[in-house]
């Protein structure tokens, strides 16, 4: 009998490297073998907390899974069109197919899902449901995504990331050829919306960051923006004025977490007509704005959550494509045992700065 290693969160901090047999699949379910399982901040959140879906719960985390199918059933290579050694990537939600949302594809916001991997547990013959494992098991109702096997592990699990850079610019942002765009947050969802702003045409884009954001404006620079603004030491509505000639910006996205700055600063560096799309979570926070500013510049402003199937295809493409230096992105990859140790890192250590972070069993 196969089994697999998996880090299995039991409280705040508090991960423990566990072996639960891998299940046989019947016709329609499969099992992945993980190659990787990106971060986010999520999983700060939900590592340091101890909780899933705000409960205290025993389960394996890693909701951005990607890796090869090992073992799959007949209706369901049929279904996904994939077989045994395919490379894929895997949504976060099992959905339920029948909705409105997922009659476009927009899975992660189905009224009726199942569960999602990773984060909130659904119906499984076994434990082994989330990406921080040696194996995963695929539920029937899963949706996966192809990935060209010769693009380079740490890149391929990058597909959250870009997809929800080409979301968050590309659909929601409507970023078009020419377009100036400003993003206000330089982490890895940042870097891959100005990749997503560039590969839609984008002819400016500036990003934002704090002095301890270094590391990510000059990877930034580096991959796909032109400028970047200081947010602690420099204003930000006059450092995009000055850099676009008094245009302003077509397009601002804001990304930051839980600060009410920058969505105040979006509103002013935004062009008469602009959009501004709002993606950071405040957590809660209130934020007092002045609605005025948004009527008189006639601003269209959007929330963004999350990606749908569309951004996760398009994203797999630029990523095959090769186009951007996406190793510029990546910094660091642990293994099972290192789960508490790369939250830490992924959060921010001095001496360890950190942009996109992987676990690879």
């Amino acid at each position: 009998m196969t089994t697999s290693r998996a880090a299995l969160l039991t409280g705040p901090d508090t991960v423990e490297l566990v072996e639960y047999p891998v299940p046989d699949v019947g016709e329609d379910d499969a099992v992945l073998r993980i190659e990787a399982a990106a971060l986010c901040g999520s999983d700060i959140a939900q590592v340091r907390s101890g909780l899933s879906a705000g409960r205290p719960t025993h389960l394996v985390p890693g909701h951005e899974p990607m890796g090869v199918v090992h073992a799959i059933g007949r209706s369901a290579a049929r279904r996904w069109g994939v077989g045994v050694g395919d490379r894929v990537a895997v949504e976060v939600v099992v959905p339920c197919h029948e909705c409105p949302s997922c009659a476009v594809r927009n899975h992660v916001a189905c009224e009726r899902s199942l569960g999602a991997y990773g984060y909130r547990p659904f119906e499984s013959p076994t434990p082994l449901i989330g990406g921080f494992a040696d194996y995963m098991y695929l539920h029937p109702q899963s949706v996966v995504h192809r990935i060209d096997a010769e693009v380079p592990v740490a890149e391929a699990a990058m597909f959250n990331s870009i997809a929800a850079g080409v979301r968050w610019a590309g659909h929601l942002g409507d970023v078009r050829p020419g377009a100036t765009v400003v993003i206000l947050g330089a982490g890895q969802r940042g870097i891959a919306a100005a990749i997503a702003a560039r590969q839609a045409g984008a002819e400016q884009i500036i990003v934002t960051g704090l002095a301890q954001d270094a590391h990510k404006l000059d990877a930034a620079l580096a991959i796909a923006a032109d400028s970047a603004v200081m947010a602690d030491s420099e204003d930000v509505p006059e450092r995009v004025r000055e850099l676009t000639g008094g245009r302003l910006a077509d397009v601002v996205l804001d990304l930051t977490p839980d600060a009410a700055q920058p969505v105040q600063d979006a509103l002013e560096a935004v062009r008469p007509g602009g959009r501004v799309v709002l993606a950071g979570l405040k957590h809660g926070r209130g934020i007092e704005l002045v609605t005025d500013r948004i009527v008189q510049k006639g601003i269209t402003v959007v929330g963004a959550r999350g990606v749908e199937s569309t951004s996760i295809d398009e994203a797999i493409a630029l990523i095959e494509s090769r186009r951007f230096p996406l190793d510029l992105l990546h910094t660091h990859s642990f293994g099972l045992d290192e789960v508490v140790h790369a939250i830490d890192v992924l959060a921010g250590v001095p001496d360890d700065p950190a942009i996109h972070v992987s676990l690879v069993p």
